[in-house]
């Protein structure tokens, strides 16, 4: 499956948000802040990871189902299931 241009664009931003967010995660961490702020900042993080995953399943199950990549069959509804979940 590929990734929709628009659907790439909105997943890249949140990926460079959560890359910037990880960066200061490790600042945190390295200059002994408190475990409630790093707690927080990295949950932040694992929410734009996860909406980033939700933004690529979400954009790509239409797709998915009418067509694979290298003329494969469709992913069947147990296939996006299993891809689906494995964000959960």
């Amino acid at each position: 499956m590929k990734v929709e241009e628009e659907a790439a664009t909105a997943v890249l931003n949140r990926l460079r948000r959560a890359q910037g967010q990880l960066a200061g995660v490790i600042a945190m961490i390295e200059a002994g802040r408190d475990c409630k702020d790093v707690v927080t900042q990295l949950a932040a993080v694992s929410r734009a990871l996860d909406r980033a995953g939700f933004k690529i399943v979400a954009s790509g199950m239409r797709q998915c189902l009418a067509e694979s990549a290298e003329g494969a069959p469709p992913m069947s509804e147990q296939e996006l299931e299993k891809l689906f979940l494995t964000l959960a």
